[in-house]
């Protein structure tokens, strides 16, 4: 299905051949190496594509990462800036042994060898760093270097440069060979020095990957081949009620401890009543449990023995358990829901922690134990405490500095940390504030449906009213439906909510604590298409329709079936007609194909 998929958006025939680069899929830390004149400069995680983590110190301690890059002995002399990207990772030995080191001294040992990669390059200390035995193997490059045609070449490049990469990927001419390498892969998985969760396919050559471009993030030349989930069977010891930020009520199931590939899992997800009926599971039952990569362990199904005598059905809850309130069931949803709110406290801490977590604020260093502890001791109730730590702390009998695990260089992080964070994106303001149902891809809708913080603000508050214009406003962003405009307006509904935007924000001649970039300003930034329309007539030689259609709106652009005032460009191919003579009357730019593509190209240029 990839292929075909492939082959059709490049216009070629069904039987053409197109090589596969395979590869496994390491289960690690997604790290980018940025090098200048040879010299390993910048160490960044992925992030989300934008904005990643500086882990350079760090790095520095993994002793797969070149310091600087040679040939034959020969530094590379070159000015060019050249980025590697690749996989930090733990094996199964070092992470058993790390754990073990963790349960001596008193702490809570990490869930898998994944976590704990990531976990060692975010210590504040390299030294601790270095002390993990961290491993990286290269993938690849975000821009390859000048002469190479292939991502195998590509591959042979980094391996000469003093990467490690590898040694079970292989180039693969058809879908069988394909097929053959994804069971070999699976075969030998278990004996693999560390977790791999899949094979990864790329298209090999990187002139077909340039006209496959990207959807959003995801790449077209590009796809993950999965595992099956694991499963192994073991009892469930009881069932407790978690409160989710949203005051969504889930029951966890708690089980002795099993392993499943590589992982001990001592905890699964039961979802909701429904589900937890559905299956009849039941505290001292026998089950079948389910890991598949990063996904909560669910429970599939009770395996009994007959005649087993069974434990009472669980009941749910009327009231939660955080804080007493009432309980009500969602109406049309399966969920259970309480109704305290920001009094709740279970719900409170989990909304800070997202508040700063990885898409909203990022703020380095609140981790969900110190948000869980500073909430306990009341130093954070809110997301606006945040940044009125430093200036709180001052004035503490007991400040950061002097306290447990805390010292100078730490506590000085932290609020570097807070502070580097006092501007942020529309969107990922209104996704930190953690309205319920308001993702990430929401929130972006949201930012740019109003376009500035303030005009939100207001026509939120305006929308209340069912009979509003406003209220129509929100109804017609695609992708906004009434029950999320339900939980929007909720949100705005609880004044609350409203004084800790006015504290963040400010209000009138009442200055706030951060500030927040409306999306005009970032739209600009993003493309010189972004917002422009584009109409393409005639046949195309160099890429397909749905190319093209795919790169443009990947800058930005509206792709459009007919020429108007407000068309920006008009891109015409051989045996151009109507359209053009229309873009002459109404005097709309008109580009030649190879136009289009030096344009596209000077884009790419810029924004990489």
């Amino acid at each position: 299905d990839f292929m075909d998929k492939v082959r059709r958006f490049l216009g070629m025939t069904v039987d053409a051949q197109i090589d596969l680069f395979a590869e496994p899929k390491i289960d690690g830390l997604s790290c980018a190496l940025r090098y200048e004149q040879g010299q390993l400069i910048i160490a960044a995680t992925r992030g989300d594509g934008t904005i990643g983590e500086n882990i350079t110190d760090n790095a520095r301690m993994v002793h797969d990462i070149p310091q600087s890059l040679s040939v034959d002995g020969d530094n590379i002399s070159e000015s060019s800036i050249i980025e590697v990207r690749g996989e930090i990772y733990m094996t199964h030995v070092d992470f058993q042994r790390l754990n073990e080191d963790r349960v001596k001294a008193g702490e809570e040992p990490f869930a898998n060898p994944r976590n704990a990669a990531a976990g060692s390059m975010r210590q504040l200390d390299a030294r601790i760093t270095a002390k993990r035995n961290l491993r990286f193997y290269a993938y690849g490059f975000a821009t390859y270097p000048r002469g190479i045609k292939t991502h195998h070449e590509g591959f042979e490049t980094l391996r000469k440069w003093g990467f490690k990469i590898s040694d079970l990927s292989e180039l693969c001419a058809d879908e069988q060979c394909v097929l053959t390498y994804y069971e070999k892969i699976n075969r030998l998985r278990s004996t693999l020095p560390f977790d791999i969760d899949g094979v990864v396919y790329k298209v090999d050559r990187l002139d077909l990957q340039e006209r496959l471009g990207f959807v959003g993030r995801a790449p077209r030349f590009a796809i993950a081949h999965k595992f099956a989930a694991e499963q192994a069977e073991t009892v469930i010891q009881n069932i407790v009620i978690q409160v989710g930020r949203t005051g969504v009520l889930t029951p966890v199931a708690h089980l002795a401890p099993i392993n499943i590939g590589g992982v001990v899992v001592q905890r699964a997800t039961l979802h909701n009543q429904d589900e937890l009926a559905r299956k009849d599971i039941r505290v001292g039952d026998r089950v079948i449990i389910q890991r598949a990569g990063d996904v909560i362990p669910q429970v599939v199904r009770v395996v009994n023995a007959d005649h087993f005598e069974r434990g009472p059905v669980f009941n749910f809850p009327q009231s939660c358990p955080s804080c007493g309130s009432h309980v009500e069931r969602v109406e049309g949803e399966a969920a259970h829901r309480c109704v305290g709110g920001l009094i709740c406290p279970a719900q409170a801490s989990l909304r800070i922690r997202h508040f700063v977590s990885k898409d909203a604020f990022d703020i380095e260093g609140l981790g969900s134990k110190i948000v869980d502890a500073f909430y306990q001791e009341g130093l954070i109730k809110n997301p606006a405490d945040i940044f009125t730590l430093e200036e709180r702390d001052e004035t503490l009998e007991k400040p950061l500095k002097t306290r447990e695990g805390w010292g100078e260089k730490s506590s000085k992080n932290l609020f570097e940390a807070i502070n580097k964070r006092r501007h942020i994106a529309l969107h990922r303001f209104i996704y930190a504030l953690g309205i319920p149902q308001v993702g990430e891809r929401t929130a972006k809708l949201l930012a740019r449906h109003y376009g500035t913080l303030f005009i939100w603000i207001h026509e939120m508050r305006a929308a209340i009213d069912k009979a509003s214009e406003a209220y129509q406003s929100l109804l017609s962003i695609d992708g906004v439906g009434e029950s999320v405009a339900e939980d929007i307006l909720e949100f705005f509904n609880e004044p609350h909510n409203l004084d800790v935007i006015e504290r963040l924000v400010g209000s009138g001649e009442k200055k706030g604590l951060i500030e927040v970039q409306d999306a005009e300003e970032i739209a600009q930034e993003d493309s010189l298409l972004k917002g422009k329309t584009v109409v393409f007539t005639g046949t195309l030689v160099h890429m397909t329709r749905a190319e093209a259609k795919a790169r443009a709106e990947s800058l930005g652009a509206k792709v459009a079936s007919s020429v108007s005032v407000k068309t920006s460009y008009v891109v015409v191919g051989r045996d151009a007609g109507s359209k053009a003579k229309e873009a002459e009357r109404l005097n709309v730019k008109i580009l030649t194909e190879e136009s289009w593509l030096d344009l596209l190209h000077s884009l790419t240029e810029r924004s990489s």
